[in-house]
């Protein structure tokens, strides 16, 4: 088919706005998904109606299920399923919640003990979420905190850590977007200090930590949580089924835990450097900036997956039968995330139809005649525009880099912190938009719905890019990130007391009565 007659223009944004207004005003994310995809196609073909079947299965389901990279990643998540089924079967999970109960003694330490946990995976977001997840849902359960609190926690700790790990997919993925004659690497580390969003993420989770505190929707999420003893108050079918399987045997120990995330976390990390040739004689990092996550991490799962089966298998803890049954067990697990993927893939495959990258690229380059100080700031925002609507950091990267690199060649002292800008953006959209696969295994690692998610985990991350963007303004007309950093760490801190005392917000309680497991 033709160039469509709205290929390029304000219409691209429309199908992913309909997806996420839906999705917050209904509660429900596969139909509000669904209708965002068909109303892609519609804009793609218009009366057509062969037209638009043929675009929402041939080049939007279809061509998400075939795509090398998203197979990749879908083999990830369902070996990390069964991965996750072995832990529980096995009473490792268990194990691990009754030995860090004993040592954990108060809400805040589970909180704390999270957001590090999460600091400690930076290697990708996606390994990330589902890891942490399953680790610290024994002790932040018995610590009643809410689902929404933990999934916002992994999801904090997931995409901004990345962004300022230099040994990170994510690290590799921005380096590969540089110019010519850059070292992508050498690029990254630069823009670590002019990162404003990850950081003030950071900043805010401790802060909301020590401050012991949460505001807008997350404060029903953890006044009810607290109160009442109800970590969803959204009741999901799904979220109940995948806690009912992680019960677990009594027999486990704290190495059944252990021995796997170390197996994963290690082999995951030697796949992705594998693909970036690093047993070729490539460096370890110049192997990860080469890497392919998408097989990597599927590649070290699956290794991962025969040497924990072993494991489990000579330990006696589970038999080699209990094992297999695990296989099952672990996709129907990954079913939900899947599905949602499936179609926010699809989705973003109706808004690369229509043109909205072009449409963006358009609005960057138009950018010539601005006051060069606000550079920064303005690109932040269409970063964070962008990567909410289309729910990609990294294709935000490789729309937005190359046109900051080519905006600042005539004002090089901004050419660090455009880029950071455009990553920071980048992120912001992958952290909170609906549509986001990082949010969208955030919502899995924690077994909470994904809209409870998305609307409790919203109203901080927008508070966060406000914050920012004022930095952003700041570092536009500075030749360090000293000041700006000084000023948003201030301002956000500032704003939380603002929170704090507003009416609406929770106070958690000194002390938080434990779950009866923990009692004993």
């Amino acid at each position: 088919m033709d160039t469509p007659a709205l290929y390029a223009t304000a219409w691209a944004i429309l199908p992913p706005m309909i997806a996420i207004v839906l999705a917050l005003i209904t509660k429900e994310v596969y139909s509000s998904l669904f209708l965002g995809v068909l109303t892609g196609a519609i804009l793609y073909a218009g009366a057509d109606f062969d037209g638009v079947v043929n675009h929402v299965l041939s080049d939007g389901l279809i061509a998400s299920l075939t795509d090398g990279w998203n197979v990749g990643i879908l083999i990830f998540l369902v070996i990390l399923g069964i991965i996750v089924a072995l832990m529980n079967l096995s009473g490792g999970s268990k194990a691990f919640g009754g030995w860090a109960l004993k040592r954990v003694r108060s809400r805040m330490a589970a909180e704390i003990a999270t957001v590090l946990l999460g600091i400690v995976i930076f290697v990708d977001d996606y390994f990330n979420c589902l890891t942490v997840g399953s680790v610290m849902k024994p002790v932040t359960d018995e610590f009643k905190v809410s689902r929404a609190k933990l999934a916002y926690i992994i999801d904090a700790t997931a995409a901004p850590v990345c962004i300022i790990a230099p040994v990170s997919s994510w690290a590799a993925a921005v380096s590969s977007f540089a110019g010519e004659g850059e070292n992508g690497i050498a690029l990254f580390i630069r823009c670590i200090p002019y990162n404003f969003y990850a950081i003030f993420t950071l900043v805010m989770m401790f802060s909301l930590i020590f401050m012991k505190f949460d505001y807008a929707n997350m404060a029903q999420f953890e006044r009810n949580a607290i109160e009442n003893g109800d970590l969803f108050t959204v009741v999901d079918a799904n979220a109940e089924l995948a806690d009912a399987a992680e019960e677990g045997s009594d027999k486990g120990i704290v190495l059944d835990l252990v021995f796997p995330v170390v197996v994963l976390v290690v082999s995951c990390v030697l796949g992705m450097v594998y693909t970036g040739g690093f047993f070729g004689g490539a460096d370890f990092v110049t192997a990860f900036s080469d890497s392919d996550a998408s097989i990597g991490l599927s590649m070290g799962a699956l290794v991962a997956l025969v040497i924990i089966i072993a494991y489990y298998t000579i330990r006696r803890t589970i038999s080699f039968g209990d094992c297999m049954s695990c296989i099952p067990e672990g996709m129907k697990a990954m079913v939900p995330p899947i599905l949602v993927l499936t179609l926010a893939w699809s989705l973003k495959a109706m808004t690369d139809s229509l043109g909205l990258a072009d449409y963006v690229s358009r609005l960057v380059e138009g950018m010539s005649g601005t006051a060069v100080g606000v550079i920064p700031a303005a690109l932040f925002l269409i970063a964070c525009v962008l990567a909410f609507a289309s729910g990609t950091s990294w294709g935000t990267f490789g729309i937005l880099i190359p046109l900051g690199l080519a905006i600042t060649t005539s004002h090089p002292e901004l050419a660090t912190p455009v880029i950071a800008a455009c990553m920071a953006g980048a992120v912001y959209g992958d952290h909170c938009s609906p549509i986001s696969d990082t949010t969208i295994m955030a919502s899995a690692g924690a077994n909470c719905n994904h809209v409870s998610h998305v609307s409790s985990q919203l109203p901080y991350a927008t508070t966060v890019a406000i914050v920012s963007a004022i930095s952003y303004v700041i570092s536009g007309y500075t030749s360090s990130p000293v000041i700006p950093l000084v000023v948003g760490v201030v301002l956000m801190v500032g704003v939380l007391f603002f929170f704090r005392g507003r009416e609406g917000s929770f106070r958690v309680p000194d002390s938080v009565n434990v779950n009866k497991a923990a009692a004993e």
